[in-house]
């Protein structure tokens, strides 16, 4: 199968919940988990990193309950814990046992609480300007969590929170996000996760023990001027992970895989295949 545009996904039951996906490619497995930021999906965040991995790898890209287009049940309660079941349940649906995981932001930390919980599934694990060890509110972050619905706010956020440079902020990205931000219950489901008491979305802090017990090879990539998670969080997960490389790309915010799209998805597919050059990366 090959994905070729945002209509181009797919539809299952995982974990009980109707789950869109975007697959491409075929061989050894590798699950793209996005972030959290407003009009966040799948394809928003992998539609440039989909087709190349897909060369060499088969290629999974869901979008996590309460975003995209995956179901979002009225009983549901918004937390790490019920993200990390989604993903493993969508797993399960497709009946796959081992896994490679790329997560951006959210995806990140959720790929570590599934690290930590079942390392045996994962075979190794990208975390791209993903939350750690040292954390703490941001001028970006909150800038994300702020946002009102309309065209002009996504491109304000994008441009001033998201990327180095604004000529890659197009206006059909804007447009992509904002549309994905104002779909049937998508604001309403962004706004319960991160504020309303009943629900735990931002209550993503990990310890350092737990850190030091995740053995899954593990590259950490970030932008060096990311303003929504700084690049001190990546290397204190360097620095606490046990088997952890550390990528920074110069004049690059929090959009690594959009900023440097090719020379992300090259570096991922030999860390994926076992080959990471040595050229750029700080090892611990």
């Amino acid at each position: 199968m090959t994905t070729t545009t945002e209509d181009s996904g797919c539809m299952i039951s995982a974990d009980g919940i109707a789950t869109h996906y975007h697959e491409a490619g075929s061989g050894d497995p590798v699950v793209l988990l996005h972030g959290s930021g407003p009009g966040v999906s799948a394809w928003a965040n992998w539609q440039h990193t989909i087709a190349p991995l897909a060369e060499h790898h088969r290629v999974l890209a869901p979008d996590v309950v309460g975003f995209g287009s995956t179901e979002r049940p009225s009983d549901i309660r918004y937390s790490l814990r019920t993200w990390i079941d989604h993903v493993w349940g969508f797993l399960d649906a497709l009946e796959i046992e081992r896994t490679s995981i790329v997560g951006n932001s959210l995806g990140g930390r959720i790929a570590l609480g599934m690290a930590a919980e079942h390392p045996e599934r994962l075979n190794r694990m990208v975390l791209m300007g993903s939350p750690g060890l040292g954390m703490s509110p941001t001028e970006g972050l909150t800038a994300l969590r702020a946002y009102q619905p309309s065209y002009q706010a996504m491109h304000d956020l994008l441009t001033n929170f998201f990327a180095v440079d604004p000529a890659i902020i197009t206006p059909e990205l804007v447009q992509i996000r904002y549309e994905a931000s104002i779909a049937p219950g998508a604001y309403e489901a962004y706004r319960a996760m991160f504020f309303d008491p009943k629900h735990a979305g931002s209550e993503l802090g990990i310890e350092p023990d737990e850190v030091s017990r995740i053995t899954t090879p593990t590259l950490i990539v970030h932008g060096r001027e990311d303003r929504v998670i700084p690049l001190d969080v990546g290397i204190n997960m360097l620095r606490a992970l046990p088997n952890a490389d550390l990528h920074v790309f110069s004049h690059c915010g929090h959009w690594t895989q959009i900023e440097r799209a090719s020379e992300f998805a090259a570096l991922v597919d030999q860390f994926l295949a076992n080959k990471t050059p040595t050229e750029g990366l700080i090892t611990r």
